[in-house]
């Protein structure tokens, strides 16, 4: 089922394409195995902490592992046929002026929807903690091992998927990604604390893998003059969307079936994935590895670009239509913004992986109820929602570097509410200063990766990318570790001091970040050669 026109059918012409669905068919039966133990724990108010494993559970774990390795082996490519591999050498010219078309929109809107998908389920963890610190009987220090194991799952996602996006394809990475969500999702039966750590790291990996490999995607398909808003729109959405489900889901749901119902989500959720992948194209390049150049030449000029032969003396790809090669900078030109960008990274990796995370659990101990909780911070998703428009608004038609700079501040504001929030004496609501932090650090997210990607050339563009999305996730390690060692800040003293970082990333990001916008990227590769 072709479902956009141009692009190629989902898995065509894999091995053992069978295997997937089998695969896909055994992981969801596995899952399914595990759900009569969870409901007959529904008159203890879904307590499971101490119940043995039945023999069903016990089954379906081990179905899910043998169905992850069977759908695995499903995605793998066939070897490419010598008789049909293109001899000569080809080019991809980059669709710079080309118009959006029907193609172009139903890509976004479906990688939103993924990276909605995708951004819940870490964000599900600060809904999930106040729950287990109760059922299982442990201090707050022991459960911070679960987002911590998470953090670590998504960087080893993001380098393993990177990988395997080159080598399997864009469209196999994010199909594993889905299959291992729904695997995920017996988090919500496991009696064990320690179960379901371990489950948070697959999980993670799952996450972290699924973020770059959609940004890359979108990278290579949208036209040049397209690409920076749509970047950010995407990203926006995505992040925010992610947080307002966790929060929204946790509301609605956590009160009548637990905190376990929050990972069981990972079933339908991960099914989703599976069937939105037949809306997405698959790479260029990686149809062209295989051999399958008419695929390859049907996709890119579906999305408004060519295919063609290039001179045995031209440069490919986005380097192939420059004229003019300025000399290549000293590798100190990049180390003043990679500084302001590493920083940034880190301030709102701070944000979002400890004070967000660690946000819930405080509301409760300030009296207010773990539904209450989980409504106040959906509301504060919900009034932060336009600024993704907005932030996509700036960064076209304003400035992508003051973008950035503007949203940084932003935060450093909703650092300081938070702060007065922790301060205040009497019942003050939560919601402005929360909601000010998560319009802020959303923003950020939303920019930072695309003005990342807009500042480097394309030889080390990669590597430096990759590098910022590391510095992303180590904040988070960090604070994670505090919660391990139990030495968490009070809410107050972690708002001042990540407002520190946060206030010096605007300023080296204003004075070392370069204008990106209207900017062809090709002039960032002429200047390396």
């Amino acid at each position: 089922m072709t479902l956009i026109p141009g692009t190629p059918k989902v898995l065509a012409d894999r091995r053992a394409l069978w295997a997937f669905w089998i695969g896909c068919l055994v992981v969801t039966v596995g899952v399914v195995l595990h759900l009569p133990m969870y409901w007959m724990a529904r008159d203890m108010g879904f307590r499971m902490a101490g119940m043995p494993m039945d023999p069903g559970m016990i089954a379906g774990m081990g179905l899910i592992v043998a169905g992850i390795g069977i759908a695995g082996y499903g995605l793998l490519p066939r070897a490419p046929d010598p008789a049909q591999v293109h001899a000569a050498r080809v080019s991809v010219t980059p669709p710079e002026n080309a118009p959006l078309g029907r193609a172009h929109w139903v890509l976004m809107l479906v990688l939103v929807v993924a990276l909605v998908i995708d951004v819940m389920k870490p964000a599900s963890l600060g809904f999930v903690v106040p729950g287990m610190i109760k059922e299982y009987g442990v201090p707050k220090s022991t459960v911070a091992w679960l987002p911590f194991a998470a953090l670590l799952g998504t960087v080893a996602g993001s380098i393993l998927w990177g990988w395997m996006a080159d080598i399997y394809g864009r469209r196999a990475s994010i199909l594993l990604s889905a299959v291992m969500f729904v695997g995920t999702s017996i988090c919500g039966a496991m009696p064990s604390l320690w179960w379901n750590v371990a489950m948070c790291f697959l999980m993670g990996a799952a996450a972290g893998g699924l973020l770059p490999v959609a940004y890359a995607l979108l990278a290579e398909t949208m036209p040049t003059r397209h690409r920076g808003w749509a970047l950010v729109l995407v990203g926006g959405l995505g992040g925010i969307g992610g947080y307002l489900a966790a929060s929204g889901l946790s509301a609605l749901l956590q009160p009548h079936f637990g905190w376990r119902i929050l990972w069981f989500l990972n079933l339908p959720t991960g099914l989703i994935l599976i069937f939105l992948n037949g809306f997405l194209p698959e790479s260029a390049k990686f149809l062209l590895a295989l051999g399958r150049t008419a695929e390859a030449e049907a996709v890119m000029r579906r999305f408004g670009a060519k295919v063609r032969e290039a001179g045995p003396d031209e440069p490919l790809d986005e380097a192939a239509e420059h004229a003019e090669l300025a000399a290549p900078p000293p590798p100190r030109a990049y180390a003043a913004k990679t500084l302001a960008l590493s920083v940034t990274a880190l301030s709102w990796s701070l944000i979002n992986f400890g004070l967000l995370l660690w946000l819930p659990n405080d509301l409760a101990e300030r009296g207010y109820s773990m539904a209450l909780s989980s409504k106040l911070l959906a509301q504060s998703a919900l009034i932060a929602f336009p600024t993704v428009f907005l932030c996509a608004f700036l960064y076209s038609r304003w400035s992508t570097k003051w973008s950035l700079v503007a949203m940084t501040g932003v935060t450093a504001l909703g650092l300081m509410g938070v702060l007065w929030l922790s301060l205040a004496k009497g019942t003050v609501s939560p919601v402005p200063p929360i909601a000010l932090l998560i319009i802020g650090s959303n923003g950020v997210l939303a920019i930072l990766l695309p003005y990342a990607a807009e500042n480097y050339p394309l030889k080390v563009r990669g590597r430096a990318t990759g590098w910022v999305a590391g510095c992303s996730k180590a904040g988070g390690l960090i604070a994670q570790m505090l919660g391990i060692l139990s030495a968490i800040p009070s809410l107050g003293m972690a708002a001042l001091l990540i407002a520190l970082p946060t206030s010096l990333a605007m300023l080296l990001v204003g004075l070392f970040g370069a204008e990106t916008r209207n900017r062809d990227l090709r002039e960032l590769e002429s200047a390396t050669n």
